[in-house]
């Protein structure tokens, strides 16, 4: 099953007091590039998250956003500790009148020393984070499906471009023939010329025709390209995340494509080829976004 690394995923969890939203999306990359963006609430459970991410979705550039909504904000709302501010307070308007210094400002710089203002307990219950991570879990099948879709269509083109490249070879496989007989042509004309058609010793022309067609024989590059092709639909029907692999495969289908086209001598069999690498091509760049 073929994956496209581009995905995408959302999931809402409303409780009535408390609103979950978990936001996934990815990009292609060579590697795991995994960003998180979540409440402190959640700092406890960074690791468990991003374990489940490098297990579950391998590889991209991955934005994963996990935002929490109350319903009641004063339920979390900062609270001030009066008590303690008082007696900051008093402590800097003494301590101002001793040195006779201007007592300006006492109450902002009280608010500012430690534990006057108090925040609740950035922590989540068990039944708060348990409704946390079903959203994630919900945000993460959601964004497999993504990517699993892109697959099918990617999967698709990939399958039509083999097609493309496996049926220009059938065509090179029909030319090919054609080019003995062009050679010996251009052979024989060559001496003609060169040595009087007469002077010409035909034995000796046969050897030479016959080491020149040797040279130029395409046989075995034919089989290795046929055979990588098949290699590589092979591999696209595989359960395992393959886009590497593939990538590889393509890389030998390039280089029987360029010996091909090297070897060929031929017009009408470089044209050809040439149409193959196009198609190799929009391969390759395809292949930059499999899994």
């Amino acid at each position: 099953m073929l994956k496209s690394m581009t995905g995408y995923g959302i999931a809402v969890t409303d409780s009535g007091s408390t609103k979950y939203t978990v936001e996934i999306k990815s990009l292609n990359s060579k590697f795991l590039e995994l960003s998180l963006r979540m409440p402190k609430a959640l700092s406890d459970k960074e690791f468990q998250l991003r374990t489940e991410c490098n297990k579950q979705i391998e590889r991209g550039k991955v934005n994963l956003s996990i935002n929490i909504e109350y319903a009641d904000a004063q339920n979390k709302a900062a609270g001030i500790n009066t008590e303690l501010l008082k007696h900051y307070y008093n402590q800097l308007k003494a301590a101002s009148e001793a040195l006779n210094e201007p007592a300006n400002n006492l109450l902002q710089l009280a608010l500012g020393l430690p534990e006057v203002v108090k925040f609740d307990e950035d922590t989540l219950s068990e039944d708060e984070w348990k409704q946390a991570e079903s959203t994630f879990k919900q945000a993460l099948a959601a964004f497999q499906k993504f990517r699993v879709d892109e697959g099918n269509v990617l999967e698709q083109e990939l399958k039509n471009r083999i097609a493309i490249i496996l049926n220009n070879l059938e065509l090179v496989v029909n030319e090919e023939p054609k080019r003995v007989a062009i050679v010996r042509e251009r052979l024989d004309n060559y001496l003609a010329e060169a040595v009087g058609r007469e002077n010409v010793d035909q034995n000796r022309l046969e050897q030479e025709l016959i080491y020149y067609i040797d040279k130029l024989d395409i046989t075995e590059e034919k089989v290795r390209l046929k055979s990588h092709c098949d290699y590589f639909l092979e591999t696209l029907k595989s359960d395992d995340a393959n886009g590497k692999k593939l990538g590889f495969i393509s890389q030998e289908i390039g280089r029987e494509i360029n010996t091909l086209g090297s070897k060929a001598n031929d017009a009408a069999i470089q044209k050809l080829v040439v149409g193959m690498k196009e198609e190799l091509e929009k391969i390759k760049e395809q292949l930059l976004n499999v899994l």
